[in-house]
């Protein structure tokens, strides 16, 4: 199975201002860039770096004035999802470095604010149900709402209001998750159904399976309902939106507008071709 998506988005930098980009689809076993194209216009400087736990690349841009971002990519997918009920949370003893940090409290995410909720309607369930249960309650208790939230709506917000959009239920979930001492963290993704069409949020948990010798990975999970986590393509990872943000700059910016669109492809691949990734990123002089 396949997804056609593009991207595109202008922005205003303050003279030497710079911004850090996030938006193309991550190379990952479970997802296969089979063509991309990555067009930067307007910038002075333009450099890639790896993104949170090297999931994914960030893009510096240097400019001064109107830059613009031109981004489509064909992918295709090959996710087993496995079933919650067959997995379990692991011991915190045996938590490694790279998980356990997503057990600790991020910019938009605290867990002790509703940690003894967590605890009283959460506390009693067992394993993988636990993450199920939590994500039912996210997604029945939220009501989605344009508009709702801005850059400085926490998890806590979220939670009193019970109103956001998928970036909100994304935290909330997170903040729960956390508050129950199980792993999680934000992904960034471009997701087909989606409506309406933009960068879509998705989480991630840290679990075992026993089908696999208890062997523990990260298992996504859409709080919002909305995505098909088959087709979901993961741009990139971190503790909350403040690390995947496809637009973070240092210095002023104008944000100008932004469009994005995701096809799912009406029929599978009837050939494999070779997997190509040609990204060409255009700096030009202002």
């Amino acid at each position: 199975m396949t997804v056609t998506l593009s991207a595109s988005f202008a922005f205003d930098l303050a003279p030497d201002a710079s911004a850090l980009l996030q938006f193309e689809v991550a190379k990952q076993p479970s997802q296969h860039t089979l063509e991309a194209h990555t067009e930067i216009t307007g910038a002075r400087n333009v450099r890639r770096v790896a993104a949170q736990d090297a999931i994914g690349e960030r893009v510096w841009v240097q400019a001064q004035g109107r830059v613009e971002v031109h981004y489509k990519a064909r992918v295709r997918f090959n996710r087993a999802l496995a079933p919650w009920a067959s997995l379990h949370p692991v011991p915190l003893h045996l938590l490694p470095g790279d998980a356990a940090q997503y057990l600790l409290d991020s910019r938009y995410c605290h867990s002790a604010p509703i940690a003894a909720f967590a605890a009283d309607r959460f506390g009693q369930i067992d394993s993988g149900a636990k993450v199920a249960t939590v994500r039912d309650w996210v997604q029945n208790h939220i009501a989605y709402t344009p508009g709702a939230s801005d850059s400085d709506t926490t998890a806590t917000h979220t939670f009193h209001s019970a109103r956001g959009v998928c970036r909100d239920y994304a935290h909330v979930f997170i903040a729960l998750m956390r508050a129950c001492a199980i792993p999680a963290r934000y992904v960034a993704c471009y997701a087909p159904g989606v409506e309406p069409p933009d960068f879509h949020a998705l989480c991630e948990v840290f679990l075992a399976n026993p089908e696999h010798g208890n062997q523990a990975e990260w298992h996504l999970i859409d709080p919002s309902g909305m995505a098909d986590l088959s087709r979901a393509a993961v741009i990139g990872v971190g503790r909350d939106a403040g690390d995947v943000s496809f637009l973070t700059s240092f210095g002023a910016m104008q944000f100008v507008s932004s469009h994005v669109r995701v096809c799912a492809d009406a029929a599978p691949l009837s050939q494999d071709p070779a997997p190509i990734h040609t990204p060409t990123l255009a700096a030009q002089s202002v």
